[in-house]
């Protein structure tokens, strides 16, 4: 599977783009604001609930970010560790592992709003945002990513099987690393050459016609309710 849009019937994919902004918006900042175990025990139902509402599953939706993680998984025990007594600090521990299942919520609704709307939905959006040459140029580089990133995930994926194919799981952790991160990068800068050259052929245009946005009563329900989100964010 790979982080892209996914067409169906869910909640989300009939919101307008810039409702789901505001309350993907909304959520980080709550989330950011009350980094507190009774703050993301309330949040978490609601991060819970974003991929269903977008046609898919929590479980799908964290498998999007297997490499992250891990890294957030060790985070709560490095920042514990110390080089001297009492060598474990346990609040530090908490500290930081509140931080790292902040970041999983904040993931989890990333992710619905990619599942639920098409990237041109999503450039439409960001250039109502940002009028002008700036939301121009910042709405193709939202394109770009939310076109690039999923090829990019399925080239990682395509050279890890292809490592292990060859008895790279049998290769010390570190020389496995090297040789998919390496053929990683070299692939994407290829794409990337590539990716030019397609663009200067077809004549790119930095103002397409984009396409036409409208607010409706649900829209308008969904911004009332991150408008909501973001007066807790304040409290």
């Amino acid at each position: 599977m790979t982080l892209a849009y996914r067409p169906g019937d869910g909640v989300l994919h009939a919101l307008d783009p810039r409702a789901k902004l505001a309350l993907q918006t909304a959520f980080a900042l709550v989330a950011f604001a009350h980094t507190t175990p009774l703050g993301l025990a309330l949040l978490t139902p609601l991060a819970v609930l974003a991929p269903y509402l977008a046609d898919a599953s929590p479980r799908a939706a964290l498998g999007e970010f297997r490499v992250v993680l891990p890294f957030l998984v060790a985070g709560p025990v490095v920042t514990a560790l110390t080089l001297g007594p009492p060598w474990i600090r346990p609040d530090a521990a908490v500290s930081a592992a509140l931080a790292s299942y902040r970041v999983v919520l904040v993931l989890l609704v990333a992710a619905a709003y990619v599942y639920s709307t098409p990237t041109r939905d999503s450039r439409a959006a960001v250039r109502w945002l940002l009028p002008g040459r700036v939301g121009q140029a910042t709405g193709v580089g939202v394109a770009l990513v939310f076109r690039f990133l999923p090829v990019l995930q399925s080239d990682i994926a395509g050279r890890r099987d292809a490592v292990n194919a060859r008895l790279g799981s049998e290769r010390p952790l570190r020389e496995r690393i090297r040789l998919v991160a390496v053929g990683g990068l070299a692939r994407a800068l290829d794409r990337a050459d590539r990716l030019s050259v397609a663009l200067r052929a077809r004549c790119f245009a930095w103002n397409p016609t984009p396409p036409p946005l409208a607010y409706r009563s649900r829209d308008w329900l969904a911004t009332g309710a991150a408008l909501a989100l973001a007066a807790a964010a304040l409290r």
